[in-house]
């Protein structure tokens, strides 16, 4: 018998929306990742980007565990001597609300260049509203 591998033909991508109302970022990171991955698909390859795309709503109203809020920061550099930053997740949060998500989903991809064509199938929101309702996107379980 010979081992089944996936090609171009055989990718059937979905649209799935997320809403992040009260839910854990790390928790629902991790599955948003595996679908932008494609390891929910029986026909899963892992040097093809096999995933489907990922609608996440209201993203400003995701929760931290413990005291994440308080202690977690997001280090920035730009390059030039003593210019890094550390900003708290508050900050982030308030200011940018779907960058927090980004970056949780973004950590838990592959790098390189597969990892970078996977993170552009993750469209995030802060609000309830999103632009791909002509996909038909079906909602996604998590937990």
């Amino acid at each position: 018998m010979k081992t089944f591998t996936a090609t171009p033909a055989d990718i059937d991508r979905k649209w799935y929306v997320v809403d992040a109302t009260d839910m854990i970022l790390g928790r629902m990171a991790t599955e948003v990742a595996r679908v932008l991955r494609g390891k929910h698909k029986p026909t899963y390859t892992p040097h093809m980007d096999m995933g489907d795309h990922v609608i996440i709503v209201n993203a400003d109203k995701i929760k931290l565990t413990g005291k994440k809020m308080e202690q977690k920061t997001y280090f920035r550099h730009s390059g030039y001597v003593g210019s890094w930053r550390l900003i708290p997740v508050k900050e982030v949060l308030t200011k940018h609300p779907g960058r927090v998500v980004e970056q949780a989903v973004r950590g838990m991809l592959p790098k390189g260049a597969l990892g970078r064509q996977m993170y552009k199938k993750l469209h995030v929101y802060s609000s309830p509203d999103h632009k791909h309702g002509a996909q038909q996107p079906q909602p996604l379980k998590i937990g």
